[in-house]
C-alpha cells in the first residue's frame, strides 16, 4: 500500500524547520505492539526534522508523569490517556500551551472540530483557559453489533435513527426473539459497560451541553435529564423481552461472553451494543465485514441533536517546552502522521486530510467514517469524573439499578459519593 507520504521538502516547510536538531523525549502508556506502532510514527517525524527522538512507554505512565514533572524530569512531549490527568497537571503549571492558531487548525481539519479544542482546553496556574492537549488516536464507543446473515434472514435493515433502533427491537420480540444481549460483568469493574449505555443515551436525549454539565457535576446525577438518560438505558436493558436470559440476567452475564448469543443458532440475540474493542471476544475465525458487522448507535431522528459519537483517545501535551516539541505537535497535524498508523492496527482518527485508502483494515476503515461524520465527540464520562465516582459508584449504582432498585435512590447515592469527594 501506498501512503501519500510528501517529500522531507516539503514536510520541513510545512513544520518549519527546526533551526537546530534536539533531542525529543516522549512519554506515554503505550507498550508493546502500541509501542511499535508509535515508534514508526516517531521515525518518521525524526526522518523529516533531523530530531533525535526518543520514546519511552510505561503501564504505569499516570503516576510517573507526575513523579518526573514534579522532579523537574518531566520529557518534552507526554500522551494522556485521558483528559482529567492533564487539566490537573495544566493547572499546576507543569503543561505548555500549544501554539496559537491550533485551535483554530483543529476546528477545520478534525470532524466535530470544536468538541476536540473543548476536550484538550484546561484552566492554567493563573486560571485562565488554554490548549494545552492535541488528541491523535482515538477509540470509538457508539457502535452496535449484529450478524448480516441473521439479519437478511428474518428480513430485518440497519436503523438509522433511535426510533427505528427501538421500532427493530420491537419487530424481534414480536416475531418471538430476542433483540439483546447486554451484560454488564467485569471482575472488580462490574457496571462499567452501563455506564457507556447512560453516556450514550444522554448525547442522544439532551445537546452536549448537558453531557459537559454532567460529567463535571455542575448539574447532579438527581437532575431529571440524568435520570431520564438512566431510564432510556433501562428501556432495554430492564425489559425481559428484549433481554437474553432476561433482565436479571443483565448484571451477572460477563461482557466478554455477552456477544457470543450473537453467534448461536438459533441466534440467542441479534443486537449487542460495545466499543470496537469487543471483536477481541468474538468466537475465533469470526471475520468482521463477514460473518458480523457493525453500525452506529444511531442519534434521534427528532429535535437537532446532530450525530453525537462516543469515544476515549490520548491526548499530547507540552510537558517540557522546546522548539523540538511544538515541532512534533505540528508534525500530528499533517496527514502523514496519521496515515502511516492506519495502515497499520488500532487507529482511528478525526482528521478530515486523511487518505482513506491508508487503512490496512478495512474495518478500520469504516469506523473512521462515523468519527469523521460526527457532529460532536465526547470523552467517555465516566473516565473524567473522580475515580470514586467514574469508576465506583456509578459502576455500582447501574449494578444496583438492573438489579431493581429505583432510579431516583441510585441517582441519589451516586450523587452522595460524588459530594464526599467535593
Amino acid at each position: 500500500m501506498k501512503l501519500h507520504i510528501k517529500s522531507t521538502c516539503a514536510v520541513l516547510a510545512l513544520l518549519g524547520a527546526p533551526a537546530m536538531a534536539e533531542r525529543v523525549t516522549v512519554a506515554g502508556p503505550w507498550i508493546g505492539v502500541d509501542e511499535e506502532h508509535v515508534q514508526v510514527m516517531l521515525e518518521l517525524f525524526a526522518e523529516k526534522t533531523g530530531h533525535d527522538v526518543r520514546y519511552t512507554g510505561s503501564d504505569s505512565f499516570e503516576q510517573q508523569i507526575v513523579i518526573d514533572a514534579e522532579a523537574g524530569s518531566a520529557p518534552n512531549v507526554a500522551v494522556f490517556p485521558q483528559p482529567g490527568l492533564a487539566a490537573v497537571m495544566a493547572e499546576r503549571g507543569f503543561l505548555t500551551p500549544l501554539a496559537e492558531g491550533t485551535d483554530d487548525w483543529l476546528k477545520e481539519n478534525y470532524a466535530a472540530g470544536q468538541s476536540w479544542v473543548d476536550l484538550g482546553t484546561y484552566a492554567g496556574p493563573d486560571g485562565g483557559d488554554a490548549l494545552y492537549g492535541f488528541f491523535y488516536k482515538v477509540d470509538l464507543k457508539s457502535l452496535v453489533w449484529y450478524i448480516p446473515e441473521n439479519f437478511e434472514d428474518a428480513g430485518y435493515e440497519v436503523p438509522e435513527t433511535l426510533e427505528e433502533l427501538k421500532a427493530l427491537s420491537d419487530q424481534i420480540v414480536a416475531d418471538g426473539d430476542t433483540p439483546w444481549c447486554i451484560g454488564l460483568g467485569s471482575g472488580g469493574a462490574t457496571g462499567w459497560p452501563a455506564t457507556d449505555w447512560v453516556e450514550d443515551m444522554l448525547l442522544r436525549t439532551q445537546p452536549p451541553e448537558v453531557y459537559d454539565q454532567w460529567v463535571s457535576n455542575e448539574i447532579p446525577f438527581t437532575d431529571p435529564r440524568v435520570i431520564g438518560a438512566i431510564e432510556a438505558f433501562g428501556e432495554f436493558a430492564l425489559n425481559d423481552a428484549y433481554v437474553a436470559g432476561g433482565s436479571d440476567a443483565v448484571a451477572t452475564i460477563d461482557f466478554r461472553e455477552s456477544p457470543k448469543g450473537l453467534f448461536e443458532a438459533p441466534p440467542q440475540c441479534y443486537l449487542h451494543k460495545q466499543a470496537s474493542f469487543i471483536p477481541s471476544f468474538f468466537p475465533e475465525g469470526s471475520e468482521v465485514g463477514e460473518d458480523v458487522d457493525f453500525f452506529y448507535f444511531p442519534a434521534s431522528g427528532e429535535g437537532d441533536l446532530g450525530q453525537p459519537v462516543l469515544g476515549a483517545g490520548t491526548l499530547w501535551a507540552i510537558t517540557k517546552d522546546s522548539p523540538g516539541a511544538h515541532d512534533l505537535i505540528d508534525f500530528l497535524k499533517t496527514p502523514e502522521a496519521h496515515e502511516i498508523w492506519m495502515a497499520r492496527k488500532g487507529f482511528l482518527t478525526p482528521h478530515k486530510g486523511v487518505n482513506p485508502d491508508a487503512f490496512g483494515d478495512p474495518t478500520l476503515r469504516k469506523m473512521n467514517e462515523i468519527l469523521l461524520g460526527a457532529t460532536t465527540f465526547r470523552f467517555d464520562g465516566s473516565d473524567l469524573m473522580p475515580g470514586a465516582v467514574g469508576a465506583g459508584s456509578f459502576w455500582t449504582g447501574m449494578v444496583d439499578y438492573v438489579g431493581g432498585k429505583p432510579v431516583a435512590e441510585v441517582a441519589a447515592q451516586i450523587q452522595q459519593s460524588w459530594d464526599a469527594v467535593k
